[in-house]
């Protein structure tokens, strides 16, 4: 199993903010999480919303503990909002089902961790975590 290292951690939030800049997107924040749902490494960019490592957290915290990513909880929220609801009752209002909380895989496919972004819109906080995670060497579904 490829664990995620404060060295990976570290790399995949670079990346995703050097990715934020290229997409020309609002100020980011990044964190990351590893397998028991522990923060590992996290940024905020200068200019980010002073809340926003709550929010990037809970997209992060849900991708792990429901080993569901961020589009899927959003879909299952959708779809069953009794269920979401009932889930964020159990983690204490902790989990945001949104895009932008990527499930991280070793090559084997086991959940190794998970990040959140958070700071321009769901669905481009998304695709600048799988440019992280990509660069980090991991798999990340979104």
């Amino acid at each position: 199993m490829a664990d995620v290292t404060l060295r990976k951690a570290r790399t995949i939030i670079r990346k995703t903010l050097d990715k934020g800049r290229e997409m020309e997107l609002k100020p980011l924040s990044v964190v990351v999480l590893d397998a028991g749902g522990h923060v590992l490494a996290f940024e905020r960019e200068d200019g980010a919303a002073p809340g926003r490592f709550a929010i990037a957290h809970g997209k992060a915290y849900g991708a792990v503990m429901l080993g569901m990513a961020g589009k899927a909880q959003m879909a299952r929220a959708e779809s069953q909002a009794y269920f979401m609801a009932a889930v964020n009752g159990v983690y204490g209002g902790a989990v945001v089902p949104v895009p932008g909380g990527i499930l991280l895989r070793d090559k084997r496919g086991a959940v190794v961790g998970a990040v959140g972004v958070t700071g321009d819109t769901s669905d481009n906080d998304a695709e600048a975590g799988l440019a992280g995670v990509a660069a980090a060497g991991l798999d990340g579904e979104a």
